[in-house]
């Protein structure tokens, strides 16, 4: 049996005012190539299919043409929420879905209850249509779903009980997939997924934290033993510790800046019996080259000269005007001037590259929100910077306190005003692409 592990698609993504619907198409046309050259028998999509709560209608119909697409393959589909989608959106049509061979699994249930335990673990059936694996399939566990909160708590005791109510609902999850397998008379392996960050991953720009509070991660150690883990959250493909089994596929498309010099890829899992046999990289095509450069104004041509040759050279760049470098420029020695973002444009006129961000060096690290905004002209910040740096102003949300469980409380706040500003650029962008068309 042969699995595709892929997550954090963040369809109906725009970047630096760019959509990324071009890339997203070509990569979900790639897997389905892929699933067919390969004769996968499931696909699993482990959270964060969309960039928003709330996508844009060109995003959606992006991923109902994919199902529509991967099921004349006879190729299962997993789909699992992450933190940036909306359960109630992807769950309202999971019914619908079903008749298209795709399991969607929108949020956790409650495991107590038996009846809900066959939306989270069910078995997988190969092509011929027998048993090849049981799968536990858990989505992003948002702590209301797992626990409730108790009049008094500190903020280091609600961590405490997210991290083991997560866990009890893997165990359980989990001892109810060994039952299947057990009735079912075959060696079957057992699969599990997670969105989370999990202890020893590494993070890009692009990854927003998903628990507050002291619980930043989870061990490799708290997962139930399954045979594999599909796991998403984290941008960059890895393994999780030391393990072999416990795996990040990563996100297809480079999602921030930070991003542009990783390999992108999908996991292609194979099983023997019920052991782990192989895991595959299948590389992603790079479909938008983009770069990070620290240079000055009077190195910045020559810099960018060198930087084009090696794009090109590399394949990924070509004199075609439809394919330019998408670039993220970082000055030194540049307090003095002003109107950047016009100078550079000026000076890059005749590459094949496209500036969409203009950043001085930041001399020192830890300067706080409202001192770089004083040092930055609005066209070198991002609308999500810009946010950000007001909000920081809020006398509420910049409150000084050492109370922990206060602290979570204002994070969470700062977290949904950020969360619904995002939703309503989202929107907004969305209303002038069907004009400009």
């Amino acid at each position: 049996m042969r699995i595709i592990h892929t997550s954090d698609w963040h369809l109906g993504q725009y970047f630096y005012g760019k959509s990324r619907a071009d890339e997203h198409q070509k990569f979900l046309h790639w897997l389905i190539i892929q699933a067919q050259t390969h004769n996968v028998d499931a696909i699993i999509v482990a959270g964060d299919i969309f960039d928003t709560a709330t996508p844009p209608s060109y995003a959606r119909k992006m991923y109902f043409n994919f199902i529509s697409e991967l099921q004349a393959l006879d190729c299962q589909l997993i789909i699992l929420a992450g933190n940036h989608d909306s359960a109630s959106m992807l769950a309202e049509s999971k019914s619908l879905l079903s008749s298209l061979s795709t399991h969607v699994v929108a949020n956790v249930t409650d495991v107590s209850i038996a009846s809900n335990l066959s939306d989270q673990v069910f078995t997988l059936h190969a092509r011929e249509g027998n048993a090849v694996a049981v799968i536990c399939a858990v989505p992003y566990i948002r702590p209301r779903d797992v626990i409730t909160s108790k009049e008094g708590q500190s903020a280091g005791d609600k961590s405490k009980s997210l991290q083991q109510a997560i866990n009890h609902h893997y165990q359980y999850l989990y001892q109810y997939a060994k039952k299947l397998v057990k009735k079912s008379g075959l060696n079957l392996p057992i699969i599990a997924t997670g969105h989370l960050t999990a202890i020893g991953a590494s993070v890009s720009d692009s990854v927003r934290e998903i628990y507050i509070g002291t619980l930043e991660a989870l061990s490799s150690n708290n997962f139930p033993p399954a045979d594999y883990i599909a796991l998403g959250h984290i941008h960059r493909a890895q393994r999780v510790g030391k393990t072999e089994h416990i795996r990040y596929s990563g996100s297809p498309i480079p999602l921030s800046f930070d991003e542009a010099k990783q390999v992108k890829r999908v996991l292609m899992v194979a099983f023997k019996d019920s052991e782990l046999d192989t895991i595959t990289d299948l590389n992603v095509p790079c479909f938008q080259p983009l770069a990070m450069v620290k240079t000055s104004i009077e190195n910045l041509v020559s810099d960018i000269d060198a930087l084009v040759s090696e794009q090109q050279e590399k394949g990924q760049l070509s004199d075609s005007t439809l394919n330019k470098l998408w670039l993220d420029i970082e000055l030194l020695d540049s307090d003095q001037l002003s109107d950047l973002q016009s100078k550079i444009i000026t000076l890059v006129k005749d590459f094949p590259v496209e500036v969409l961000r203009v950043r001085r060096e930041k001399q020192l690290k830890n300067y706080v929100n409202r001192q770089q905004v004083e040092c930055s002209t609005l066209n070198e910040l991002t609308l999500d910077e810009v946010f950000l740096s007001r909000l920081n102003q809020e006398g509420w949300l910049a409150k000084a306190t050492s109370d922990q469980q206060q602290k979570a409380e204002i994070e969470q706040r700062k977290n949904k005003l950020h969360t619904l500003f995002k939703a309503i650029v989202a929107q907004t962008q969305e209303q002038e692409m069907k004009e400009h068309n």
